[in-house]
């Protein structure tokens, strides 16, 4: 007896689930009737069934294989093992297999034993498997997470953009055969990213799924805070409210932060508090992000502090509570994080903890991250959204419902923190804006200390070795001992603790007033730091006594040179330097890896001000000049007179 091609049965028997959720029949009808379709549905709301279950059919009927399109490995390995636990016979092909394993799964394609493969876009479009693709009987082409097909998206992968190719490869055989139909599914997006990637992938005429964004068993809150301590108070008592404290393991709990530097603090003071808790993001080796997932995984850790680099695939039912300790760039990314909240039906909570300066953190990561015209629009209007979220009086579920589905049709929740209580939401905002107001106020009243201490902050800024910032010389001159006066070695500095008795307000508005006068001046935009003005640095520079005529050695480093007096370090230099430290720390590389020291000094020699000029300097290749170019070309223009 043939096993059952109808797709009700194949998903009780094989899946499990009694019927069928929203959308998700009318996806599967759509791709088995041979037509494209667009599938949008929220986190949680079962995706992976629209392309598994016909997948299944597909296969039984003898029409072939489903090729699935997948951005992580560690999602593809996941389901392949989810699929070959039901019988079903998956494979995938990824970076991390060894040749032997590959070949065997390229002869299982070949010979049309697979039911499902998954593999990444990159491999997708590779000249090697597009004739793979011709060889081998295809009955389904499916695209996850096809919001990166988008530049609109706020998770845009370029290779994403060439899957038309492999999409061609299969129309191009539609004179041997039915064109295998193509469904595109994600989480997030709006009616514009839609529309491109309908546009993209060169879909026909399809099938337009959105599911109903509602999750009843949610309830989303926001809280203003003006502080990171008052931010931490609010996620311990999250946390407490969902019982994660102590020892059990029932339900865990997610904290999502926006730099790696707040994800490892936030987790510290945490862990400090007697939470169980890990901590992911990408600077962290593969081992050790693998053991913070695995840890979260079993429960051994119940709390898990993460940048956006942890949650995809990840399908953990009993996650409690959400709790965004900084606002994310996009509601888009806020609902797909916040979504992986009680997936097992049972009540979760979503809290985001806003705060303005969570905007010039996420301006800050769209800078690093490049793009201009479109892109920076689409940057702006992301920030905007979620601001006009955090901001708004109206029930969240429904303005998240609207965001996405581009109708305000939708019911009231009953259960965010505006249903419950408007007054109690529109109260704290405005006492947390009321807060704000009045600190700058505090600042702005604080005088100027007298002339003599003026002179010791501006002593002190002549003997930096390289430019700091603002808060940080304040620290310092007050005696601080923390982590970042070690790691610019500010500890042993003559000057140290030398204003120990004056305020942090105090010395904050005495720099104000100095830069005021033009005897301090800011220099930079995305990290500004404080300086002497440029006369005053040379009039130093005159005034030292000339070095010993002495010339480096054989091998010599630059460093060595420098210490000697033969090397000048400029303004420029020290601005490379310190911008080439910072990429290693946010890559995770050694600092020759960004460029080496021989870079630095060609461009404070040359001073390039194009692209192509900049190509010309040796260590400088392709790769480089398109992640580093543009940073490198504005200092220079900032640094030259």
């Amino acid at each position: 007896m043939s096993a059952s091609t109808d797709p009700l049965v194949i998903l009780r028997e094989v899946f499990g689930h009694a019927r069928f959720r929203g959308g998700q029949e009318q996806a599967i009808g759509a791709v088995l009737g041979h037509r494209d379709a667009v599938v949008l549905l929220p986190t949680g709301a079962g995706k992976s069934s629209c392309y598994q279950v016909p997948a299944v059919a597909l296969s039984r009927g003898g029409q072939g294989t489903t090729i699935v399109i997948s951005p992580l490995i560690a999602l593809m390995v996941d389901q392949v093992a989810g699929l070959v636990g039901r019988g079903i016979a998956a494979a995938a092909l990824h970076s991390h297999q060894e040749d032997d394993e590959q070949r065997e799964v390229i002869r299982r394609l070949l010979a049309g034993e697979l039911a499902v493969l998954y593999v990444s876009p990159e491999r997708a479009v590779t000249p090697s498997f597009k004739p793979l693709v011709e060889r081998a009987p295809i009955a389904m082409l499916a695209i996850d997470e096809a919001h990166c097909v988008s530049q609109w998206g706020h998770d845009f992968r370029p290779e994403y953009l060439r899957l038309r190719e492999l999409r061609d490869v299969l129309c191009a055989q539609a004179s041997r055969r039915r064109t295998p139909p193509t469904i595109a599914l994600t989480a997030t997006a709006t009616p514009q990213v839609m529309d491109e990637i309908v546009e993209s992938l060169g879909l026909a005429a399809p099938a337009i799924v959105r599911g109903d964004f509602r999750r009843p068993n949610l309830a989303f809150e926001v809280q203003h805070h003006t502080s990171d301590d008052d931010k931490l108070d609010a996620t311990i008592a999250a946390l407490e409210r969902a019982g994660l404290r102590g020892a059990g393991n029932v339900g865990r709990g997610i904290v999502y932060c926006s730099t790696r530097k707040k994800t490892e603090s936030v987790a510290e003071r945490l862990r400090d508090a007697g939470f169980a808790v890990g901590y992911y993001h990408a600077g962290r080796t593969a081992l050790a992000r693998d053991r913070a997932q695995r840890g979260f995984s079993s429960s051994k850790t119940r709390v898990l502090v993460a940048t956006s680099a942890f949650g995809m695939g990840i399908d953990h039912p009993d996650v409690r509570v959400i709790v965004h300790f900084q606002a994310p760039g996009s509601l888009e990314a806020y609902y797909q994080e916040a979504g992986r909240a009680g997936r097992d039906g049972l009540p979760g909570r979503c809290v985001l903890l806003f705060a303005r300066g969570d905007l010039v953190t996420q301006r800050r990561l769209a800078e690093h991250g490049g793009g201009g015209g479109a892109v920076a629009q689409r940057r702006s209007e992301a920030l905007a959204s979620i601001e006009r979220y955090a901001q708004a009086t109206a029930c969240r579920q429904r303005l998240l419902c609207a965001h996405f589905t581009g109708t305000s049709e939708h019911p009231a929740c009953g259960q965010c923190d505006v249903c419950l209580d408007p007054d109690a939401v529109e109260a704290q905002r405005l006492e947390a804006n009321e807060r704000r107001a009045s600190r700058g106020a505090r600042v702005s009243a604080v005088e100027a200390l007298p002339a003599p201490a003026q002179q010791v902050i501006l002593d002190a800024v002549a003997s930096l070795r390289r430019p700091l910032g603002a808060t940080n010389l304040v620290k310092m001159l007050r005696g601080s001992r923390c982590k970042a006066m070690q790691a610019h070695g500010l500890l042993h500095l003559p000057l140290h603790g030398a204003l120990a008795d004056a305020s942090e307000a105090q010395i904050a508005a005495t720099i104000e007033h100095l830069i005021a006068e033009r005897r301090l001046v800011r220099q930079g935009r995305k990290y500004p730091t404080v300086a002497l003005p440029q006369r005053r640095v040379v009039e130093r520079r005159e005034n030292r006594p000339a070095p010993a005529p002495a010339r480096p050695g054989p091998g010599a480093s630059a460093k060595a040179a420098r210490r000697r007096g033969l090397v000048k370090t400029s303004r420029m230099t020290i601005a490379l330097e310190t911008y080439r430290q910072k990429m290693a720390r946010e890559l995770a590389w050694k600092a020759y890896m960004v460029f080496q020291r021989q870079v630095i000094v060609a461009l404070d020699r040359q001073r390039p001000t194009t692209m192509e000029a900049l190509a010309a300097i040796p260590g400088l290749g392709p790769a480089k000049l398109a992640r580093f170019g543009e940073d490198l070309l504005e200092l220079v223009r900032r640094h030259t007179p």
